[in-house]
């Protein structure tokens, strides 16, 4: 599949870097000779220098054939006039823009991304509406570092830290079946010491390990008390930035109408007044979160969660390290910066959110095609879970796990038959129509793909 990827920033690095390795055809456009030159030094791609909406630049760049146009530049304009001239010009199939400005997301302008007389564009990924999003699957796993659903609600892909009391390390993993017969979990993927790997049946668990496991939703609750974090949900929450992000969040909380509380804390008074007119039911407290006094007036000693998204990382890490000093109980941080992230591992803070890893992973959710039902990227860039149908075709169906060929970096998480979770073993047999959830590594992916027998 050939793909034009337009911007080289973070996000638009990450895709190439992702689908590059999967053996597709990208070619990366931005106006910035460096990043071209650094794409060109690290990636197998094409990059070129130029305006990525205009036509002569997108012919070089090879639009006449592309499968797939992803307009990620900083500009909300310059992507949708990218995919426009795609459109017209080019008759690129799939175009798809990342948009920010969330006054284009509003409803009432609806008519101008519509199938019919609008701007021809397949896929608008807006980021602060998926980060709060994210957010807010974080806040319905307590104790989770990520949670994601899957194979229509009957998964759940939990991320979780182990503590020094966690029930289950120094125990191999093969044990957990005996220690938790009824208990529906599998480890698919752990991080130790920044080195992520696939673990195999023989390898235990370490405190201060990072685990990813799939479970049956019904078992989710067990299986987090099963490793020590049994943490009760969320119903103080404290919002650093009335920022698109910030503001996003609180609106679904809002919408949820459940029994979640939101104060945000916003310094530009103007912002914060519009916010108080735009939410109703939230409070907002106006001045600099990094205010002990404003804290104390937030009451932020009981608070269940601070949430810390402004424009500014150092100021997300700060405020959330004086909050948790100040009595709350979990923090939830905004980091753009990759380099940050190995960082803040030994400080007090419990999730971190990557807004570039989870553009990229929605927009790479839209790559796949065929019996692919989802994918989504896990950690910053440690591998993708894919939720996946098998088809009688497949190589894979009709033998035992463990004549399968499934590559070394890879693992079937849990199979779903007639809305029946099964933890597999080396002896069970894929069926024809099961449900299939895969966890895989960087190349693995496009082996896992080609096993079961599915194009993109």
């Amino acid at each position: 599949m050939k793909v034009i990827i337009c911007g080289a920033g973070q996000v638009g690095t990450t895709l190439a870097q992702r689908l590059s390795s999967e053996e597709n055809d990208v070619v990366v456009i931005d106006q910035d000779p460096e990043l071209i030159r650094r794409l060109d030094d690290n990636l197998e791609v094409l990059g070129i220098v130029g305006y990525a909406s205009r036509p002569g630049v997108l012919e070089k760049a090879g639009a006449a054939d592309a499968d797939m146009l992803i307009a990620a530049t900083a500009s909300d304009e310059v992507n949708m006039m990218a995919c426009m001239t795609a459109h017209v010009l080019f008759n690129v199939r799939t175009k798809i823009a990342r948009v920010r400005d969330q006054n284009y997301a509003s409803s009432k302008w609806a008519a101008l991304f519509d199938q019919d007389g609008g701007l021809p564009i397949d896929v608008i990924i807006s980021p602060e509406q998926e980060v709060a999003r994210a957010i807010m699957r974080r806040l319905h796993a307590p104790g989770a570092t990520e949670m994601i659903a899957l194979a229509d609600g009957n998964i759940r892909l939990i991320g979780a830290r182990l503590g020094e009391t966690c029930p289950i390390v120094n125990t191999p993993l093969r044990q957990l079946a005996v220690l938790f017969p009824d208990l529906k979990i599998n480890v698919v993927g752990v991080v130790r010491h920044g080195q992520p790997f696939v673990p195999s049946d023989q390898d235990q668990l370490f405190p201060r390990d990072e685990i990813y496991f799939a479970a049956a939703t019904k078992d989710v609750p067990r299986a987090m008390a099963a490793i020590g974090q049994e943490v009760p949900e969320s119903h103080q929450v404290i919002v650093i930035g009335g920022g698109n992000i910030g503001r996003c969040l609180a609106h679904i909380i809002e919408e949820e109408n459940g029994d979640i509380a939101a104060k945000i804390i916003e310094r530009d008074p103007t912002r914060a007044e519009n916010i108080a007119q735009l939410l109703p039911h939230t409070r907002i407290l106006r001045g600099d979160a990094m205010d002990p006094e404003l804290l104390q007036e937030a009451n932020a000693a009981r608070a269940d969660t601070i949430i810390a998204v402004t424009d500014h990382d150092e100021t997300n890490i700060l405020v959330s390290l004086l909050a948790k000093r100040h009595g709350t109980s979990q923090a939830i941080v905004l980091v753009g910066r990759p380099a940050y992230a190995d960082l803040l591992t030994p400080l007090d803070i419990d999730v971190v959110i990557s807004p570039r890893a989870i553009t990229a992973s929605t927009i790479l959710q839209k790559v796949r095609r065929g019996r692919v039902r989802s994918v989504h990227s896990i950690g910053d860039g440690f591998g993708e879970i894919i939720d996946i149908e098998a088809l009688e075709p497949s190589a894979i169906v009709g033998k035992p796990l463990s004549q399968s060929k499934l590559p070394h970096d890879a693992i079937i998480g849990a199979i779903i038959r007639n809305s029946e979770v099964i933890i597999p073993t080396g002896e069970t047999a894929i069926r024809h129509q099961d449900r299939v959830i895969v966890f895989a590594i960087g190349s693995a992916v496009k082996k896992v793909e080609r096993i079961f027998a599915v194009s993109l």
